[in-house]
């Protein structure tokens, strides 16, 4: 285990060199490279599970070392149609993720998520190890029934108490025993103007507890109504279904299956959303990996710490 020492930033901004659309069934998922055509491949899977990909994720990689894939996730981001739900799984996304590598006829490559996209990369390598040359992951969650409860029942609540009041307003009190299946029934509801509503408070939430001192500015991005449908209904829809995973422990319990596989494991502190716990049971059970903690960050990949840890671990990777 090491701890937070060196200073990074982000790298300049870039330009996608490719994009375009895979055709899957009734979705359209957007894909993009950027920086060096000849350079070391690395996937970013994006949080959420619909937060979609960004401008800023394209930074956390040296252009001029990496090729580097992005791509949004069904049913947020630039991928159509947005907010759709139908043939949206892990398993679906983890069939994305190889569509995409076959299509751009990569063999290997390293995969890179955070938050939800820690989840993905993890269910992606544990099927696909073959294809996966490193791993680094940010702010551990694996969707189990202690870390949804933590923080959409009770837990998050008790260190954000102001920002957790907006979260259940949207709530009757009679429903209030469990969030989120009363949210639930809010986004499957016809009620558009309720269901946008709470859009915003979901997302409003997440943003509001993501930084370790408040960030207005993610705070205002968050409720921006077309992000906050996309990532308060898609986050809800895999909550539900427990991450459509066969039991809860799937992950961790499969840790076997990638051991092998050099990691790095950056986890916050502090982050209230995803605890430190889950990402110290993961390096428990797979201690080849290497676990960096920041000690003065929340969750966010955009907390100073977190993202000079993040491109640390890509430069060390990418002198491979």
């Amino acid at each position: 285990m090491r701890f937070f020492k060196k200073e990074r930033k982000l790298y300049p901004s870039i330009e996608p060199f490719d994009s375009g659309f895979i055709k899957k069934g009734i979705h359209e998922i957007y894909y993009e490279q950027c920086g060096n055509p000849k350079g070391k491949p690395a996937v970013f899977l994006h949080g959420g599970p619909g937060g979609g990909a960004g401008k800023l994720s394209r930074r956390f990689f040296n252009p001029k070392k990496y090729r580097i894939i992005l791509f949004d996730q069904r049913g947020c981001g630039k991928s159509k149609p947005h907010t759709c739900l139908e043939e949206n799984t892990t398993w679906h996304l983890v069939d994305d993720i190889e569509s995409i590598r076959k299509k751009l006829q990569i063999e290997k490559w390293l995969v890179f998520g955070g938050s939800w996209g820690s989840t993905l990369a993890l269910a992606y390598a544990q099927k696909h190890p073959e294809h996966v040359s490193e791993l680094i992951l940010r702010g551990i969650f694996m969707l189990r029934e202690k870390e949804l409860k933590w923080f959409y029942q009770y837990g998050a609540s008790e260190i954000y108490p102001e920002a957790w009041q907006g979260f259940i307003n949207e709530i009757p009190e009679e429903e209030r025993f469990d969030l989120i299946d009363a949210y639930r029934k809010i986004f499957n509801s016809k009620d558009k103007e309720k269901k946008l509503s709470a859009a915003k408070a979901w997302s409003k939430w997440e943003a509001s507890a993501s930084y370790i001192n408040h960030n207005p500015s993610a705070v205002k991005d968050s409720v921006n109504a077309e992000f906050a449908l996309a990532f308060a209904l898609i986050e809800n829809h895999y909550f539900v279904n427990k991450g459509f995973l066969d039991y809860e422990n799937q992950l961790l319990d499969n840790i076997d299956l990638i051991r092998h596989i050099p990691a790095i494991i950056i986890q916050g502190r502090y982050d209230v959303v995803c605890p430190s716990t889950t990402a110290y049971e993961l390096y428990s059970k797979w201690p080849e990996a290497e676990l960096k903690i920041a000690p003065f960050s929340g969750h966010s990949a955009f907390e100073k710490e977190i993202t000079d840890l993040l491109v640390d671990a890509t430069d060390i990777f990418g002198k491979n």
